[in-house]
């Protein structure tokens, strides 16, 4: 089985973590497989770098898409997470879209706590997008973006640890999911002192794309839309090859 990892952003380092903390998750068997944006911004932050790294994301699947089983979109607000389905011909899940499904199955309302304080309402839009709206107890967020805790991880944790515990006391969440690439892996290292159940992103969306591929289900894709005689201007090769042929 192979599962390409997809980041949308262009910091190599940030794919490498978010690869290397999927490698020790998975069965023996699993290959995973990172790409990471050839173009927009280092981290997303804010509506338009967001924008930008949805073409990104397209761009990385024409690109390195072609032998995978599943793609994971592998940033916290799955930017493009449906033009991916339109395109694809493999099952493409979303980071935060399998978090927010993980933690809507466990029962009561679930918090988000993330890095960067322009996420909140764009979270609050995307999970209702996705018809979970009425499943969120409430969006904390810290100030270092996700980008600043993956560079200083142990200088976050305190700070992580306060901002879960406040999402779980002050929205009366049952579970919490700490969200972004840059914070893979760390909601092991905080969940003895937060008194309610922790969900690392990184973490659901492997295990999703685990239970996607193993089962052979399919996830929902939009309609094939795009008109052949739309002519395209100025995109990488595969990408544009991909769209004429829907």
């Amino acid at each position: 089985m192979r599962i390409l990892m997809i980041n949308p952003n262009t910091t190599v380092a940030m794919t490498d973590k978010m690869v290397s903390e999927a490698r020790r998750i998975v069965p023996d068997g699993t290959t995973i497989v990172g790409a990471t944006g050839r173009f927009g911004g280092q981290y997303i932050a804010t509506r338009a770098t967001y924008a930008i790294a949805g073409h990104a994301a397209l761009d990385a699947y024409a690109e390195h898409g072609r032998n995978a089983d599943v793609i994971a979109l592998s940033c916290f607000g799955d930017p493009a997470l449906l033009a991916l389905r339109e395109i694809a011909d493999k099952p493409v899940v979303g980071m935060a879209e399998a978090a927010c499904m993980e933690a809507a199955r466990s029962g009561g309302k679930f918090a988000i706590v993330t890095g960067g304080e322009r996420w909140k309402p764009m979270l609050e839009e995307f999970v209702t997008l996705i018809g979970l709206g009425a499943n969120l107890a409430g969006i904390r967020t810290v100030a270092p973006t996700g980008g600043d805790i993956a560079r200083d991880p142990e200088g976050s944790l305190n700070l992580l640890a306060d901002a879960c515990s406040a999402a779980a006391d002050d929205y009366g969440a049952s579970s919490v999911i700490l969200g972004g690439a840059g914070l893979a892996g760390l909601a092991e290292r905080i969940a003895h002192r937060v008194h309610v159940p922790l969900i690392d992103s990184v973490h659901a969306v492997i295990r999703r794309s685990l239970e996607i591929a193993t089962t052979a289900s399919t996830l929902p894709r939009p309609e094939k839309v795009l008109p052949l005689e739309i002519a395209m201007t100025g995109l990488g090769a595969d990408l544009s090859a991909i769209l004429r042929s829907h």
